[in-house]
């Protein structure tokens, strides 16, 4: 095979790309999959159908995507967005009636760059590297990933913390080059070094510190174009007080997982944290009774912790209930096993049947927090990779509850059903 050359490929046969840095996706989802997130995602940045107006009436033969073969299988590396819009216009996977996208005529058969990895992973970097397409923290991902470069302090900083991605307004140029550059990281008593982050303050004292920054950020106290520079400066005078008497203390490592945007603030004011009390649901929708098995064992073990974490949730860390969400993938992995069927198969065969089975207030909250047929298989699979999507408790709340009408339909107890 040539470096590149140009060949026709049907839709139908195109792979999308689940490595795609614009999200991370569990390397098993299928297109459907990952058309459902592109669709449904409430922090999405695939504007689906932005895209579809801004292709006009036709699709246009000179944007070819980008096309690697994985053995036998064409998997698009460039042009994911348009290659689901496509998959969309001739109904190769399914998106609700409701969603109002409008695509222009478009080819089953479709002109790709089909290259070796090598070439197509430096095309990808030329077109979306530097063009915006891209914030700060994905370009890292991918240098690092793809290209071989090192962690940029950037990428450690979101390792270690996750303060980049529950944060978005720290995702900038400026915040990685100036506010996270290393003489201020060192200046505020942090440090990288041996790819993690350090600190010389204890763990609530960095915490702080780091809040302050991001508060700092997002009110634009500093900028590119006011106080451009003086982060030490514009802290709020505790902290700067920690950071000075701090100063000779040593450095240790440094690990946090801040919750979703807004966490520095919910720790100070619990109330505004209790967002499964504002969805008037509980864990599962109430107790169940199945049959015993390891299936119910499991379950009683959830919904224990769950009432250690609502016994103890002003002591505890918000990102706890992330634990809450990630078990509830192995729950539905462990019912299904018991009838020899794949997650997937349980909750396709299962799904309608126990939605029919609420009431039309909890049907609503299913919808609102976009828990289908279709997404329930991707949302337990991103709950159970993704620490920062798996601490959303209305979310996890509402997979519990139409997880917990299959459970009654499967393993109810005989004299219970």
């Amino acid at each position: 095979m040539k470096d590149q050359e140009v060949n026709y490929i049907p839709i139908a046969d195109l792979v999308l790309w689940t490595e795609n840095p614009r999200d991370q996706i569990d390397e098993n989802a299928t297109d459907q999959e990952i058309a459902d997130l592109a669709i449904n995602s409430h922090q999405s940045r695939w504007k689906l159908s932005k895209l579809a107006s801004e292709m006009g009436e036709y699709y246009d033969y000179s944007e070819l995507p980008t096309v690697v073969y994985h053995g036998e299988k064409p998997v698009v590396y460039d042009g994911n967005r348009r290659m689901i819009l496509g998959k969309i216009k001739h109904q190769l996977v399914q998106v609700d009636n409701t969603q109002n996208i409008t695509i222009p005529d478009f080819p089953t058969n479709i002109p790709c760059n089909v290259c070796i990895e090598r070439i197509a992973l430096k095309n990808v970097l030329r077109k979306h590297g530097d063009s915006g397409s891209w914030n700060p923290l994905e370009r890292d991902i991918f240098l690092n990933k793809y290209m071989g470069k090192r962690k940029s302090t950037f990428m450690i900083i979101e390792e270690s913390t996750g303060l980049i991605s529950a944060h978005p307004h720290l995702n900038k140029g400026f915040v990685k080059k100036e506010i996270f550059s290393n003489e201020h990281l060192i200046r505020m008593g942090f440090d990288v070094a041996d790819g993690l982050l350090k600190t010389r303050h204890q763990d609530e004292e960095a915490k702080a510190i780091l809040s302050d920054i991001s508060k700092k950020i997002e009110s634009k106290t500093i900028t590119t174009r006011k106080q451009r520079g003086k982060i030490l400066e514009n802290l709020e005078p505790s902290n700067r007080e920690l950071i000075d008497n701090n100063k000779k203390q040593s450095m240790h490592s440094f690990n946090y997982n801040f919750s979703p945007a807004g966490n520095e603030i919910a720790l100070k004011k619990p109330r505004q944290s209790k967002r499964i009390k504002n969805v008037g649901h509980t864990l599962f929708g109430g107790e169940l009774y199945l049959s015993a098995g390891l299936t119910n064992n499991l379950y009683r073990d959830i919904s224990e912790l769950h009432k250690f974490y609502t016994e103890n949730d002003k002591t505890l860390d918000p990102s706890f209930f992330a634990l809450i969400r990630m078990s509830l993938r192995l729950l539905c992995e462990m019912a299904a096993n018991d009838l020899d069927q794949k997650m997937e198969e349980y909750t396709k065969e299962n799904f309608i049947k126990g939605k029919k089975s609420l009431d039309q207030n909890t049907t609503t909250t299913l919808s609102t927090q976009n828990v289908t047929e279709k997404s329930i298989p991707q949302l337990l699979h991103v709950g159970a990779h993704n620490y920062t999507t798996a601490s959303n408790k209305d979310q996890t709340i509402a997979i519990s509850i139409i997880l917990g009408a299959m459970l009654t339909i499967t393993h109810g107890k005989d004299d219970i059903k």
